[in-house]
């Protein structure tokens, strides 16, 4: 077998593999109708002091019982914290920056979002398990940024 006959079968494999990737892509977007959110929450974040939500971030608690957790990030803390929200409940968490990217994780969980200045970005999870909780800023965001942490506290839901 000649060089020719090997070169067309990476061609072919290189060809196919694209056609692989590309056809995954558009199976999630065309079959499943996954799409970026519609709606974008913005916020001035030169004017967070005084917005009627992010000016006191704070733990709310709904009629319904399920909480919001308004958090503004910025060098280098979040606040409020520590932040502590009952067991078996739905939490959202809304998120926004006023400096810089951050990054919001809440560590051994699945809570995990990026808060970024002028934008609202939001969750609901819900924590199962009573406990504290490290809060860690995955978005290097400046020379103190290994510092950037807080504090979730997951306490047992009253009956």
């Amino acid at each position: 077998m000649n060089v020719e006959f090997y070169e067309r079968i990476w061609m072919w494999a290189a060809a196919g593999l694209l056609l692989l990737f590309l056809g995954a892509i558009f199976v999630t977007v065309g079959v499943q109708a996954i799409q970026p959110p519609s709606h974008i929450e913005t916020v001035d974040p030169t004017a967070l002091p005084t917005h009627p939500e992010f000016g006191t971030p704070a733990v709310r608690t709904r009629a319904d019982g399920s909480v919001v957790v308004s958090v503004v990030a910025q060098m280098f803390s979040f606040s409020p914290d520590p932040i502590e929200v009952p067991a078996n409940r739905p939490v959202t968490f809304r998120l926004t920056s006023a400096d810089v990217i951050h990054g919001f994780e809440v560590v051994g969980t699945n809570a995990n979002a990026m808060a970024i200045p002028g934008y609202v970005s939001q969750f609901t999870v819900t924590f199962k398990e009573p406990g504290e909780y490290l809060i860690g800023c995955n978005e290097y965001c400046g020379t103190m940024h290994h510092n950037m942490v807080g504090k979730l506290i997951v306490k047992k839901a009253a009956p």
